[in-house]
């Protein structure tokens, strides 16, 4: 499947119809969606025929991207049921079978129950800036203890030394893989503007 045939099939896929500010629920676009799916599935080989979780899923974007790029299951990981709601109308509207949702809340699930249990973790976390601090790092914790093998997350790129250290001392190999411009659409009523980009760092944390 070519890139520009993946980011118009997630064109389709509905998102938060009220996004709750405390979550920091903003979608992942289509085209961010694609890029990253599209690379981890073409470059790294890390989709076809694996077994995916997608943290802080929502809506669903990611989990039904890796779906139709023939992962062999998904399990979509989030806090709110509204978007899960979503997300199951999603799956319903794809035809998508091969997944599973689980309602938790990431930064105390028991993750015994699922240590190193997933093939490849996939995320677009909270940056953690307005309300809740270092939950971007909670998120890349337990992403790191869910993964058999590779992590790819989206996080602000002026925490990337910060991120870089963590990864060190956590025995994980981190590269950039590319520098994104994460276009934030105004979703709140304290946005006062109609969109604000936002640097951001496409990364890969291996565990080999």
């Amino acid at each position: 499947m070519k890139l520009k045939e993946l980011e118009s099939c997630l064109q389709q896929v509905d998102t938060f119809e009220t996004p709750k500010v405390l979550l920091e629920q903003y979608p992942t676009s289509p085209h961010i969606a694609a890029c990253m799916l599209y690379t981890i599935h073409n470059t790294f080989d890390d989709i076809q025929g694996k077994l995916v979780a997608d943290l802080g899923c929502g809506c669903g974007v990611l989990s039904i991207g890796a779906a139709v790029l023939e992962a062999g299951f998904c399990v979509g990981f989030d806090i709110d049921n509204d978007a899960l709601e979503t997300f199951r109308r999603n799956a319903e509207e794809f035809e998508i079978s091969n997944l599973d949702l689980v309602q938790c809340d990431l930064c105390s699930l028991k993750m015994e129950a699922y240590s190193s249990k997933f093939d490849t973790v996939i995320m677009n976390p909270p940056f953690g800036t307005k309300h809740n601090q270092g939950i971007d790092m909670k998120f890349l914790k337990t992403a790191l203890t869910l993964a058999k093998n590779t992590v790819y997350s989206l996080h602000k790129t002026s925490t990337r030394e910060h991120i870089k250290k963590k990864a060190h001392d956590w025995g994980v190999k981190m590269e950039v893989v590319a520098e994104l411009r994460y276009d934030l659409p105004a979703s709140y009523k304290f946005h006062k503007k109609k969109s604000v980009d936002i640097q951001v760092d496409f990364l890969r944390f291996s565990k080999s």
